[in-house]
C-alpha cells in the first residue's frame, strides 16, 4: 500500500454509449479499478453511463456531493468525435482546475503516440474531490494511471488538508 492511499476513497465513471447499452464490456473501467485496488484503495464504486453530457455531469456530481468518494476517475469520452462530451461534462462540475494531471497524461504519452495530442481530458476538483479524465481503452488507462499514480494519495491528502508541506522525496535532488 502507498502511503496516504488509505485516505483515497474513488470511483470509477465509465462513459461509453455501447457499454452502456450493454454492447461491450466495460473493460477499462475494470481496469481502473484493479489499479486503485492495487495502488492500496480500499474499495472502488463504479458506474456505467452514457456519452450524454447531463448524465456524466450527474454521475460527477453524486459522487462529489453525496458520497464519501475523493477521488474519480472517468474513462472515456475524451477524444474528437460529436460524442465525446466527458471533459465538458466535467467542466459543468468543478469548482476548481487542477490541470496538472491531465498536462501530464498528455506530455507523457507524447512519447509513445502523437494521437496523444487529440485526447481533450481535464483535471478538477469540486470541493474535496479530485476528478481525473482518463483514456477510454483499458491499455491507455494503464499507461496513463503509471504516468500519475504516484501524485495521487499525496493529492488527496492536501486535498483533505491531511499533510504539510510538498517538499520532494528524498534522492529527488
Amino acid at each position: 500500500m502507498t502511503a496516504g492511499a488509505n485516505l483515497i476513497q474513488a470511483a470509477v465513471v465509465t462513459v461509453s454509449d455501447k457499454g452502456f447499452a450493454g454492447e461491450r464490456a466495460d473493460e477499462s473501467g475494470a481496469a481502473l479499478a484493479e489499479l486503485l485496488t492495487e495502488l492500496g484503495v480500499g474499495s472502488v464504486e463504479r458506474v456505467l453511463v452514457p456519452d450524454e453530457r447531463a448524465q456524466i455531469a450527474a454521475a460527477l456530481r453524486h459522487f462529489a456531493d453525496e458520497t464519501p468518494v475523493n477521488l474519480i476517475l472517468t474513462t472515456g469520452g475524451t477524444g474528437l468525435t460529436a460524442r465525446d462530451v466527458t471533459p465538458e461534462a466535467t467542466l459543468d462540475v468543478i469548482d476548481r482546475p487542477a490541470p496538472g494531471f491531465a498536462e501530464a497524461m498528455r506530455l507523457l504519452s507524447l512519447e509513445k503516440t502523437p494521437h496523444a495530442m487529440l485526447s481533450r481530458a481535464v483535471s478538477g476538483l469540486r470541493g474535496r474531490t479530485l476528478i481525473i479524465n482518463m483514456p477510454g481503452s483499458p491499455r491507455a488507462c494503464r499507461e496513463q494511471f503509471a504516468m500519475i499514480v504516484a501524485a495521487l494519495p499525496h493529492g488527496v491528502e492536501k486535498l483533505l488538508d491531511q499533510s504539510g508541506d510538498c517538499a520532494r522525496p528524498a534522492g529527488e535532488d
